[in-house]
């Protein structure tokens, strides 16, 4: 399971009214790059096949079968404070982590 802190899901619901996009739900997703080898990246898009379809406070979203397999457990916070970073996860799957929070391995 993946779930999102209330200031995440608060602030995708605010993202995805700005972007005007009521049919597509955010998707969460890793893939290669960043400076430890998978990097987390988030979307609007529509569901594609073989997606698990999740919902954590109110805020439906998808997760390929690969991106589910590296964030399982993980927790989707987003931080707007003085040295906020945006949203923030937390994977417990992570072995390690770059400065920057948005990269792993």
């Amino acid at each position: 399971m993946i779930t999102l802190t209330t200031r995440a899901a608060e602030r995708v619901r605010t993202l995805q009214t700005e972007a005007a996009a009521p049919a597509k739900r955010l998707r969460v997703f890793v893939e290669s790059g960043g400076c430890s080898g998978f990097q987390y990246g988030m979307s609007f898009d529509e569901r594609k096949e073989g997606d698990t379809e999740l919902v954590s406070e109110g805020v439906q979203f998808y997760v390929d079968p690969t991106s589910l397999a590296y964030l399982k457990g993980s927790n989707i916070d987003f931080d707007d404070g003085l040295h906020g970073k945006g949203f923030e996860i937390r994977n417990p799957n992570a072995q390690s982590t770059c400065g920057c929070g948005k990269s792993f391995n």
